[in-house]
């Protein structure tokens, strides 16, 4: 082959193109690492994850689970964890009902309504997240009194700048089992569901499966709680110098990520809803009023199942986002994964190592939702008969 017919040639040219590049990016690569190795080095800082074995020696306010200074900086690196997945969870539930409801309250033929939803939409939406964040913080500890002058609305609750204080459950094994009571319900409410979808399509003849799975949901961890003797002993919070002690807590700083991330993820959540039932042709509202369905059924039984195939992909979006701005709560102080690692690569020196937790866990979280909900959006696709 003739040298100007192989530099002329675009697949040579191609394949030429991607080896520079790739030894561009291994050679920018090698000199990073190998600089952050060097200087690493020269700190007497070590590279690897072992400091997770070593005794993290600091507090957290907000402890779901076991956790004292003693214990190592992985169990640290556990509770924040599990701090970003309970604001997370919650959010996404929290801003899923109150987006449906602002969505829908936006098409209401009550003026009044449309425009309130439209001017919370409006103005949520253009508010930056941490702006709103501290808004919420600030208005929580404002609005709220001291420890020593806080509000007792119910005995054995409190209501001050500290949280709101409330008797809990003592610890007890059948609590585990009443857990995994519920999980059985659900499995067994579940197949009841498909079973009763299979029986209207054969027969035409329908099964309130909602109303069943509500009562096993309840039923079932009811009985085993009265198989296990019915343990219901409170532990009743009390005040102890500046603070309160026993009892379960919510804090200041949860309620405030919490409302934020709901209130500003369900502005977008209603914008997909409403544009998703707009998406449905008015003739099947027509026909459902021809039938002379109530407009609540039709909405529920007609509308929202259709609009779910166009809402499901964006909503999806927005659950990856309410788990990635839950790691603003360290603008407000609440311990999340980001907080506590920020703090633990203060202590260590190995922020890389932190970094690279903060990028695996939101990775692994951000591909579960997003798989869980390809999942779903595939059952709601229609099928070709």
């Amino acid at each position: 082959m003739r040298r100007g017919s192989a530099i002329n040639d675009p697949r040579l040219r191609a394949i030429f193109y991607q080896i520079v590049l790739l030894l561009v990016v291994v050679g920018v690569g090698w000199f990073l690492v190998s600089n952050l190795i060097h200087n690493r080095e020269v700190r007497g800082i070590q590279t690897g994850y072992g400091f997770l074995t070593r005794e993290a020696g600091f507090a957290i306010s907000e402890t779901p689970i076991s956790y004292s200074p003693s214990d190592p900086y992985s169990q640290a690196f556990l509770v924040g964890l599990v701090n970003t997945l309970k604001v997370s969870i919650l959010g996404i539930i929290l801003a899923t009902l109150l987006g449906l409801v602002v969505g829908i309250s936006k098409l209401s033929s009550n003026w009044l309504l449309a425009k309130l939803a439209g001017g919370y939409v409006d103005v949520v939406r253009n508010i930056p997240l941490p702006v709103q964040l501290l808004l919420w913080a600030g208005l929580i500890r404002v609005s709220a009194p001291a420890p020593r002058q806080a509000l007792h609305p119910v005995p054995g609750v409190f209501v001050s700048n500290r949280g709101i204080q409330v008797p809990s459950l003592e610890s007890d094994p059948i609590f585990l089992w009443m857990a995994v009571a519920a999980l059985v319900a659900l499995v067994i409410a579940w197949i009841i569901a498909r079973w009763a979808r299979q029986r209207q399509a054969a027969t035409g003849q329908q099964f309130h499966s909602i109303w069943a799975g509500i009562g096993l949901f309840i039923g079932l961890p009811l009985v085993v709680w009265l198989a296990g003797g019915a343990p219901a002993a409170f532990e009743v919070p009390e005040l102890k110098g500046f603070n309160f002690s026993g009892g379960w807590t919510l804090t200041p700083e949860f309620a405030a990520l919490l409302i934020g991330l709901t209130v500003y993820t369900a502005s977008f959540i209603a914008e997909i809803v409403r544009g998703g039932i707009l998406a449905v042709s008015h003739g099947q509202t027509e026909a459902a009023r021809a039938l002379g369905l109530h407009p609540g059924t039709t909405l529920r039984r007609i509308v929202l199942p259709q609009a779910l195939r166009t809402i499901i992909p964006p909503l999806t979006s927005q659950y990856l986002n309410v788990t990635k701005n839950s790691s603003l709560a360290v603008v407000i102080g609440y311990p999340d994964l980001v907080s506590i690692g920020n703090t633990i690569g203060n202590q260590t020196g190995q922020v890389v190592e932190a970094i690279s937790i903060f990028m695996a866990v939101y990775l692994f979280l951000s591909l579960a939702i997003s798989i869980a909900m390809n999942i779903y959006n595939r059952r709601m696709t229609l099928r070709e008969r």
